[in-house]
């Protein structure tokens, strides 16, 4: 048994997802998990008697024009690490955590303690903002100082190689599914309310960045419905939803498409989804499209950053350029004109997703800490 920090990000992006379904998972195992972040992760959502939760508080002074967050996440890590004895802390998402572990540890070596730890890049932390000239040294000096790095996709360890003097060993770990709650429901009922005359559904997961290209999503369904009578459910919020709904008014097809915002009990959504729609310009990995693998949805794509380790083209799915709408909708169409393909398909999706099971990735990060620890 292990006592292990794990600071995230609380959203519903893939990093802080991740971080919270691996603490809960090794919650499971025995393990005592705290989670130190400014609020509690959206996926923290029950109780656990080996699960903490521990607020960042960042103090309002007039003197700050910004929050000095990172100044507060690292007191409090020194707080937690000292007061619950932790034997590792797990960092997620290089900006700012890393750094702030790394600033934790120089203080904590002045009253003769040492504590290693991992830090696990996700993504836009090193292909956006890590490149950034404002951050780049400090990105790369404190993923050099982690005691270990790992990557969620062998593209993301290519992609940090490639941008960043990386002095230490990357270990691919990917991203993981909890088939036991990512898995074919049945809720007909609920499909029978929004697709009464038994149209096919589509679904997009996503926080709406730019980078997701949303857009592209509402254009491929609207050239799909066209051929084949279908609904398009958008879930997720962000700062591209009101161009997306705007869209929507644009091509007249507002009574097709759904926006649901965000929502807790997403394999229900994906039990009813026929096919699942992930334009981006870049993913990591592409853990909403693992997430619907597990309830048997196929994936149209673009082929970008690390998809295609996930989604197999011609198996799982189809992979498309990025942008490349006529294509991704032409996809669609064959696989919604054609039930047995789409079965086989969704069999396929879900023999995937299994290879990714959680209880297959969990132990590489146990042997990880335990290397570590001793």
């Amino acid at each position: 048994m292990m006592k292990i920090g794990i600071v995230c990000y609380p959203t519903f992006g893939g990093s802080g997802v991740l971080a919270t379904e691996l603490g809960k998972a090794l919650a499971d195992k025995g393990h005592i998990v705290h989670f130190i972040s400014y609020q509690q992760p959206v996926r923290l959502d029950a109780f656990h008697p080996n699960i903490f939760y521990h607020e960042v508080s960042v103090p309002s002074y007039p003197l700050f024009d910004f929050p000095p967050y990172e100044s507060a996440l690292s007191s409090t890590l020194v707080d937690v690490i000292s007061n619950e004895k932790l034997d590792i802390l797990h960092v997620h998402y290089a900006i700012p955590h890393a750094s702030s572990a790394n600033f934790a540890n120089q203080i904590l070596k002045q009253s003769g303690k040492n504590i290693p730890y991992i830090t696990t890049l996700h993504g836009t932390d090193i292909t956006l903002v890590g490149k950034d000239k404002i951050y780049e040294s400090v990105v790369t000096f404190s993923i050099n100082e982690s005691d270990a790095i790992t990557a969620v996709s062998e593209n993301l360890k290519q992609e940090t190689l490639s941008y960043f003097k990386i002095t230490k060993e990357i270990h691919v770990i990917p991203n993981f599914v909890d088939i036991k709650r990512f898995t074919h429901l049945n809720k007909e009922h609920f499909k029978k309310m929004i697709v009464p005359h038994g149209e096919k559904i589509l679904t997009h997961v996503s926080n709406f960045r730019k980078v997701k290209r949303v857009e592209d999503a509402i254009k491929t369904f609207f050239k799909v419905k066209q051929k084949v009578p279908s609904k398009l459910l958008m879930i997720g919020d962000g700062p591209e939803r009101q161009a997306a709904e705007a869209l929507c008014r644009e091509l007249g097809t507002c009574d097709d498409i759904r926006f649901l915002g965000k929502q807790e009990k997403l394999e229900e959504i994906l039990s009813i989804t026929d096919l699942f729609l992930l334009p981006s310009a870049y993913e990591s990995f592409g853990l909403a499209a693992l997430e619907a693998m597990g309830c048997q949805v196929p994936v149209i794509s673009s082929n970008a950053g690390g998809i295609p380790e996930i989604n197999i083209h011609g198996v799982t799915g189809y992979l498309a350029e990025v942008g490349d709408v006529d294509t991704m909708a032409n996809y669609c169409i064959e696989l919604l004109s054609d039930n047995e393909k789409l079965l086989t398909f969704k069999k396929n999706a879900l023999k995937q997703a299994q290879n990714y099971n959680i209880e297959k990735i969990i132990p590489y990060y146990e042997a990880l800490y335990q290397s570590l620890v001793k």
